[in-house]
């Protein structure tokens, strides 16, 4: 019965102490939908040019969120390769769960979190591999370390311990190392195709702003959203 009631006291404490944490402090910027552009694309690069300036860590960092094949959500958090108008792009492992993922449903949702100021961003839509050559040349982009980790071709399953880690990096890093040029084959680039983008702006008052767009034949439409 101790035990039950420690485990109580604590869970208490901690929903105490979570709700104790200062939520949309600020100070937050401004955001008028009516003077926003009219392709998502343009306001996305605004607000995180803004995010760059105010000096937010990893800015360009997304949650990408995907669905098996039982049909159970994943996330995990990945940096954005690029954007333009054909969309957001990022790199997994093909071998990856969210590599198998995509592969098997090709859709995708992605998060931006920029709690300085108060601002999510959401995207969703279909994805689709970009050509080898343009994976291989995101690839070579990347660190030493991020590719001897890639071309392990272990992500996400069970090791021994840390020291079998390390070993294991240190030879595809020396690897690596002798053949610059190597490739990971399961290497690839999505671009997320979005046909709906939402720009959320916190309100220390709760009185959130939210503009949505949605794709349609002719272009984007744009609504606003309760809180």
């Amino acid at each position: 019965m101790a035990g039950a009631e420690e485990r109580a006291r604590k869970a208490g404490d901690v929903r105490a102490w979570l709700r104790g944490l200062d939520v949309f402090a600020g100070p937050l910027p401004s955001f008028d939908p009516e003077e926003s552009p009219d392709d998502p694309v343009e306001l996305f690069v605004t607000w995180l040019e803004r995010a760059v300036q105010d000096g937010v860590p990893e800015p360009h960092a997304m949650t990408l969120s995907t669905v098996d094949a039982e049909g159970r959500p994943w996330a995990r958090v990945l940096i954005l390769k690029n954007l333009d108008a054909a969309g957001w792009q990022f790199a997994v492992h093909g071998l990856s769960p969210k590599g198998r993922q995509l592969a098997d449903r090709p859709q995708a949702a992605l998060t931006f979190h920029w709690p300085r100021q108060g601002r999510q961003v959401r995207v969703r839509g279909p994805v689709t591999a970009e050509p080898a050559e343009r994976s291989a040349e995101d690839f070579l982009a990347r660190s030493p370390g991020a590719r001897a980790e890639a071309l392990l071709g272990r992500q996400s399953g069970p090791v021994g311990d840390l020291a079998e880690r390390d070993a294991a990096m240190a030879r595809s890093l020396g690897r690596v190392e002798r053949e610059p040029g190597l490739v990971a084959e399961e290497w690839t680039l999505y671009t997320l195709a979005p046909v709906e983008v939402e720009f959320w702006q916190a309100d220390p008052g709760r009185n959130h702003t939210r503009l949505s767009f949605a794709r349609t034949p002719t272009g984007w439409e744009r609504r606003l959203l309760w809180p």
